[in-house]
């Protein structure tokens, strides 16, 4: 059994008082073996944002990798922007912006979607299409799973334009058994299968709202836990009331069959309140991002 978490849209610079810390509590409780953050760790690409989202990354209660979102590259600095846009994020979370983790039950690609030329619109690439099933042609029979910060696939109610190559990347991800896609961007929380025009393999995709941002389009903030255990996966959203505290809101169990993603149950009524785990405790520095 594997346990992650997924976390997106950080967006630091913009977080209310007191709900970094409630999230890492919430986190700690929890107990995940991963944490995947998708993009947007901070509002504007200052240091100083970057520093508050590494001091948070640096307590978190287990091991964590990220991907950047389109708010990780300036905006208003042209020069940086179009010559060195990823050199903020490289300095202060990770110089790898695509990385990847394998263990006995999963193997995680991550993709950089983030078009430096276009402010919100990502991209794709056919390369990183090659490098994810390259990786994912030695998963052998694990849970392969792609973390990005943009979607692959846009509901009837986005306005957002859908970012260059992303039939492209569906139809090939499909085709190299990708069975899990986690992403954001658009602040808001879905859980439910995809297919290419014309395939037949769905691929699960899990997109998490704003974690932290006051940007809340209309959703509570929240992040997900994926419970792996060999065929089936649950996931879990836990969003935050207003004291603050995250508690689990919604949970969608679904079960691999072949091709498809069979949904076991689905439930958006409140749940009970999850079990505590046995963990360690965040590191005394948690609290130095709000410094």
């Amino acid at each position: 059994m594997r346990r992650i978490a997924h976390l997106s849209d950080l967006h630091f610079g913009t977080e209310p008082d007191g709900l970094a810390e409630s999230l890492l509590a919430g986190l700690a409780r929890l107990a995940p073996d991963l944490v995947v953050v998708t993009g947007d760790l901070t509002q504007r690409a200052r240091a100083w944002q970057f520093r508050r989202a590494r001091a948070f990354l640096e307590a978190l209660p287990a091991p964590w990798l990220a991907v950047p979102g389109n708010h990780d590259v300036p905006l208003f600095n042209l020069p940086a922007r179009l010559l060195a846009p990823f050199a903020g994020y490289r300095r202060h979370i990770a110089r790898d912006p695509a990385p990847g983790h394998g263990d006995a039950e999963i193997e995680l690609a991550g993709v950089n979607t983030v078009n430096p030329w276009v402010w919100q619109a990502g991209r794709f690439a056919d390369a990183e299409a090659r490098r994810v099933c390259a990786r994912f042609a030695r998963a052998r029979g694990r849970l392969r799973i792609v973390a990005m910060h943009h979607p692959l696939v846009h509901g009837p109610q986005v306005t957002k334009r859908l970012m260059a190559g992303a039939p492209q990347a569906l139809s090939a991800l499909a085709a190299c058994g990708a069975d899990v896609v986690l992403c954001g961007h658009l602040h808001a929380w879905a859980a439910a299968p995809m297919t290419a025009r014309g395939g037949s393999r769905e691929i699960l995709m899990v997109q998490a709202g704003t974690a932290l941002s006051t940007r809340l389009r209309g959703e509570a903030n929240d992040f997900n836990l994926l419970t792996v255990e060999g065929a089936d996966l649950t996931v879990e959203r836990h969003a935050a009331g207003d004291d603050l505290r995250f508690r689990p809101d919604r949970l969608d169990r679904f079960r691999r069959e072949g091709d498809l993603w069979i949904p076991q149950v689905q439930s958006s009524t409140t749940l009970p309140e999850a079990p505590e785990r046995i963990t360690s405790k965040p590191r005394a520095k948690s609290s130095a991002f709000m410094r």
